[in-house]
């Protein structure tokens, strides 16, 4: 499944009051791998920027003077999109953005829903973690995406990290926190060892009914929390079946 990343920076919040897309960032996506494709673009939108979208983005009326206009790159851009899923983080915003200057040139193309399908990952993120935080920057921490480079919004920087957080986020395995005392940020790595010919006998400590009672909670919370459910506990199923 061919999917694309997709983020806009505009002048202001509302295309119906002449507000345009001053830049474009794509990621694409391919069966659920980061391809090393993507489509970036800074526009002129001949008009001013309103200073609270200045202060988000960054991006001047000085350096956009010189960029081009979308209807110069209207048909690399839908060719880029064309047949995929969009994966856009607040999707109506972008979308209506871009709809408003698909209707603005002289070709026959009005809406991008006639492309491609579109996929909210906000939406999606509200319903995995209902009544918490769901920006980009609240789920960059709560998935561990790394996002320091994000000092203003950028459309392709903002697609990279979104895409980063979009294949945890359905991976089914993101709170797992299995890893070996992750607030070093370093990963072990243990030095095989030949065992000695002649060794004592190794002593074998059962389980206490605690510990498989805590043991059975970490599988059923794994379960719970996992499209795939708990590979473990399957097998176990499969077993008792037998």
């Amino acid at each position: 499944m061919r999917q694309v990343v997709l983020d806009t920076e505009t002048t202001g919040l509302d295309p119906t009051q002449g507000h345009r897309v001053i830049e474009i960032g794509c990621v694409e996506i391919d069966n659920r791998k980061l391809t090393g494709k993507h489509f970036h673009c800074y526009l002129n939108p001949d008009r001013e920027i309103d200073a609270g979208a200045l202060e988000v983005h960054g991006l001047s009326s000085h350096f956009l003077a010189d960029k081009p206009r979308f209807h110069q790159i209207e048909s690399e851009f839908l060719e880029f999109i064309d047949g995929s899923e969009l994966v856009i983080h607040n999707a109506p915003f972008d979308i209506g953005f871009l709809d408003h200057e698909l209707r603005a040139t002289n070709t026959d193309a009005v809406e991008i829903a006639s492309f491609c399908g579109v996929l909210d990952s906000l939406l999606l993120a509200r319903e995995k973690h209902p009544g918490q935080r769901n920006s980009l920057d609240a789920l960059c921490k709560r998935y561990g995406v790394d996002n320091t480079q994000r000092q203003l919004h950028g459309a392709l920087l903002d697609a990279e990290i979104l895409a980063d957080v979009y294949l945890v986020m359905t991976s089914g395995q993101s709170s797992l926190l299995l890893a070996e005392d992750e607030s070093t940020g370093s990963t072990r790595r243990a030095k095989a060892k030949k065992s000695p010919t002649e060794r004592e006998r190794i002593s074998v400590i059962k389980a206490g009914s605690d510990e498989l009672d805590a043991h059975r909670q970490r599988l059923n919370a794994i379960a719970d929390s996992s499209e795939q459910g708990c590979l473990w506990l399957q097998l176990e199923g499969e077993t008792q079946t037998e």
